[in-house]
């Protein structure tokens, strides 16, 4: 792939972060709201459903960060290493959530 393409599809995968910013926002306000089920307090899979909700955000602001800092150093593997990292944060918190009873 061209490197013109990669940085058309880096463009993309960025856009695609900034607009699940708000999202994570939203999430992160109600993330608390994980332990309203009853034994949540103490249940492990509901504090690290409500980790992943929280750090949400973050990884949508540094992957981008990260992925352009490595384009630009021309490190290929990388970059699209650190733009898949909101994606797979996303499902790997679909898949925590499932699993937190209430």
């Amino acid at each position: 792939m061209s490197r013109r393409w990669q940085a058309f599809w880096l463009v993309m995968g960025t856009l695609a972060c900034l607009a699940a910013l708000p999202v994570g926002a939203v999430f992160a306000i109600m993330s608390p709201l994980v332990f309203d089920g009853p034994g949540n307090l103490l249940n492990p899979i509901a504090w690290f459903a409500f980790l992943l909700v929280i750090g949400l955000w973050i990884v949508c602001i540094l992957a981008p960060y990260g992925a352009w800092v490595a384009f630009i150093r021309r490190r290929g593997a990388l970059t699209w290493a650190a733009m898949a990292a909101p994606f797979a944060w996303v499902a790997v918190l679909a898949t925590t959530l499932l699993f937190v009873p209430g």
